[in-house]
């Protein structure tokens, strides 16, 4: 549901539904001169903008002063002079104009240029990467297990083959759906770089297309098969990109990066990011351990 808001002197009301401004605007408590804002409005506007969204045209009928223009300079003037600053744009004193913060907790969408930019550098990716191949693993490993038992217990070798290309398809598909569909979300992340404060986005800051994001996967696969250069290369260049990076025109930064509150990125890897690169340690020093114990049992029984 869409959440209206409206400007009220020097107070902002708000969140409210498309029905209450209708009958807000019946009880005559806003008019058409009443400026309003919603989420994908890219300023403030004047209510006689949004009749036909509101449908209003029926309760607007009567108000002749819609044919007389609407006096708006004197909101304008409070934009231009920064009293009034616009969704988004930061700076300035609190103001009815200002648009609603997000109470998610999370940065904002809205690109902000000119600030400070941390950028994510190899062992915070690193750390991300780790917990979204556990989470990939655990969705995709039981998947693959059913499937392959399938196939062996049907006994023939052609309906193995096709079980096997499944289960190859199904994960690239799950993988390609959860990467590109996480990095091209509002907060541009997937799980792993969540937990860990960094997003993806466009070399200007702006939130990457799914397409966009899509290509970045396929072109991860170019980093991989060139021995894993691409991914390290993220700790030598200027800003921290990997190949497939630079190869779509991406950069992996603080979650605060390109927002209004640069103040609050992360310059130093975290307790979280510490705490997953200790468990991925330890992890494949566990590996390495099985590993030496199969090879020694296998020697010994040779």
């Amino acid at each position: 549901m869409t959440e209206w808001y409206f400007a009220d002197g020097q107070e902002r009301q708000g969140p409210l539904s498309a029905e209450d401004m209708r009958q807000r605007f019946q009880r005559g408590e806003i008019t058409l001169a009443t400026l309003v804002w919603r989420e994908g409005f890219a300023q403030w506007a004047p209510l006689s903008e949004a009749v036909d969204e509101l449908q209003l045209q029926n309760l607007a009928s009567a108000a002749s002063t819609l044919g007389n223009g609407i006096d708006l300079r004197g909101d304008y003037t409070a934009i231009d002079n920064g009293t009034a600053p616009l969704p988004g744009t930061g700076g300035g004193t609190y103001s009815p104009y200002t648009a609603p913060a997000a109470a998610t907790g999370h940065a904002s969408s809205a690109v902000v240029n000119g600030q400070d930019v941390v950028y994510a550098g190899f062992w915070k990716r690193y750390a991300a990467y780790f917990i979204d191949y556990i989470l990939l693993t655990v969705v995709t490993l039981p998947l693959s297990m059913i499937i392959n038992v399938m196939g062996a217990s049907s006994g023939n070798e052609g309906v193995q083959v096709a079980l096997t290309l499944v289960v190859m398809l199904l994960s690239l598909v799950i993988s390609i759906g959860y990467y590109a569909g996480f990095h091209a979300s509002r907060g541009g992340a997937t799980l792993g770089k969540m937990a860990v404060g960094i997003k993806v986005v466009r070399g200007n800051g702006e939130r990457i297309s799914f397409l966009r994001a899509f290509c970045r996967y396929l072109a991860t696969i170019v980093s991989s098969l060139i021995l894993m250069i691409g991914f390290i290369m993220a700790a030598f260049t200027e800003r921290k990109q990997a190949l497939h990076d630079m190869m779509c025109d991406t950069l992996v930064v603080d979650k605060w990066a390109f927002t209004e509150h640069p103040e609050l990125q992360q310059r130093g890897l975290g307790t979280v990011t510490i705490v997953i690169l200790v468990i991925a340690a330890l992890a494949v020093v566990a590996l390495f351990g099985v590993m030496i114990a199969m090879i020694g049992v296998i020697a010994s029984m040779s």
